[in-house]
């Protein structure tokens, strides 16, 4: 104990946090040469749409922490209500208690979802909500009598989380190199991306393309094996690919007439992203079967996450000749009476303004990104609400990534930070997903400093005689 309370005392300042991460603490996502001994950018304060860094430097908070500080940073109001409700309650145990703040919190949210969507199961995050919509559905065929459907249907570009099972359904590159996954449970669909159809193919024909092939795998595979098909409305982590118009309906009513589980994927899309609490009906206009979400929720401020489920699964279940089966899942973390009060007062606020300010703004946030289209390095910008992305390609005649720099987004970001502006790189793209309370001002800011730190990454690798574009 007293090693331990010498080091406390030792970390006072941004250098010493840097030799404790290196000394200590294993980052997500590492590579095998630096594990457990890196430190990464120390982001120190936040307020509003800023961040801090270690050196005192103020940034634009472009990635918005990891799509969820949806309400911005330093916001009173939720802390309060953090603190109160840890007086009040600081836990109770979901196995056989309840609070009240999730039951209202379940109410508030059933009222926001499409279709019959009526209840939810609270999770810490939106790894833990996929993975239970998943067990879900195997619960629900297993009671049904139907063992035998269990297969998830996924895409490439998809990203779902980092549990075992939620991972497996990941079809980012590189995501999957190292790591091991449940394989033999998932059947892998092609990612709906219009920038990269085939070439001289348009949209529509695309969207017919990907319906095809969707209908031509159950075919192969057949429908009696298949339980759910888990899509994101718009692929966040794989570059923000807004699908091409009426696929997801087509989709899910393929689903809807061979009894295939929809589960709408929403851990990034819900709580404003896209100007409504969830994107699926209102944006979409479809009604999953499962709605899984997280991060918006309580704006990143308390860890939670859950599953909207249809009445009609829970029915069927009530229904059904096995009333003593068990859905054997649950966390320690359920329904936390601190992240419900914090999800409760972040909804307030979403309900009160920020959703309508979302939508005002998303179309000049859209129009201010697609001027960079006209940088030579720049290949596509696309988005929808306040998601953006702005891809890279060595060429826009061949859209090869690759023959340019697969870190060329590190490179982007790098200047950025210098300038003033945190981006999230992904290989070649530059992800973008402020807070929801971004102003036109703000936004002006943050894509002039996204131009200049692409012409400065253009700079470079000219110099380099990596790129003569």
């Amino acid at each position: 104990m007293a090693a331990a309370r010498d080091l406390r005392a030792e970390t006072a300042g941004p250098g010493d946090a840097v030799e404790l991460a290196k000394g200590h603490l294993v980052q997500p996502w590492p590579f095998a040469g630096s594990v457990g001994a890196e430190a990464r950018a120390l982001i120190g304060e936040g307020d509003g749409i800023y961040i801090t860094d270690g050196t005192g430097k103020k940034l634009i908070d472009g990635p918005a922490g990891m799509w969820c500080v949806n309400i911005g940073h330093r916001r009173e109001e939720l802390a309060k209500v953090m603190y109160n409700q840890a007086m009040a309650l600081s836990y109770n145990t979901p196995w056989y208690t309840m609070n009240a703040p999730s039951a209202e919190l379940a109410m508030r949210i059933a009222g926001h979802a499409p279709g019959d969507l009526s209840h939810v199961f609270f999770t810490t995050g939106g790894s833990s909500a996929v993975e239970t919509a998943l067990r879900f559905m195997q619960f629900y065929n297993n009671v049904r009598g139907r063992p035998e459907k269990k297969l998830i249907m996924s895409r490439g570009g998809a990203y779902h989380g980092s549990t075992y099972l939620s991972a497996s359904l990941n079809g980012r590159p590189r995501t999957r190199d190292w790591m091991d996954g449940a394989d033999d449970l998932v059947v892998k669909l092609s990612s709906p991306d219009p920038f990269r159809r085939p070439a001289g193919m348009s949209i529509s024909a695309f969207a017919d393309l990907l319906v095809d092939e969707f209908r031509d795998t159950l075919a192969r595979v057949g429908a009696d094996r298949i339980g759910a098909f888990v899509g994101e409305p718009v692929q966040a982590s794989g570059g923000v690919i807004v699908p091409p118009d009426g696929y997801l309906t087509r989709i899910r009513e393929i689903c809807r007439d061979n009894d295939i589980l929809y589960v709408s994927d929403e851990v990034v899309t819900a709580f404003g992203r896209l100007g409504h609490v969830f994107a699926s009906g209102d944006v979409f206009g479809i009604d999953p079967d499962m709605i899984t979400f997280a991060k918006g929720v309580t704006s990143g401020y308390f860890p939670l996450g859950g599953v909207i489920i249809s009445e009609r699964l829970l029915e069927e279940l009530r229904r059904s000749n096995h009333p003593d089966a068990m859905f054997g899942h649950g966390l320690t973390y359920t329904s936390h009476p601190v992240g419900c009060a914090v999800a409760l007062r972040n909804l307030d606020i979403l309900e009160d303004s920020v959703l309508a300010h979302a939508r005002e703004v998303a179309p000049y946030f859209q129009a201010q990104l697609k001027t960079l289209e006209e940088v030579p390095l720049v290949g596509e910008v696309r988005g929808l609400g306040l998601m953006g992305c702005v891809e890279c390609v060595a060429d826009r005649e061949s859209k090869d990534p690759l023959q340019l720099d697969k870190d060329v987004g590190k490179r982007i970001d790098a200047h950025c930070h210098e300038l003033g502006l945190l981006v999230r790189p992904l290989i070649n793209m530059c992800v973008m997903s402020p807070p929801l309370i971004i102003i036109r001002e703000q936004i002006d800011d943050m894509v002039a400093i996204l131009r200049e730190g692409i012409s400065r990454t253009m700079d470079d690798l000219r110099k380099e005689g990596v790129w003569q574009g």
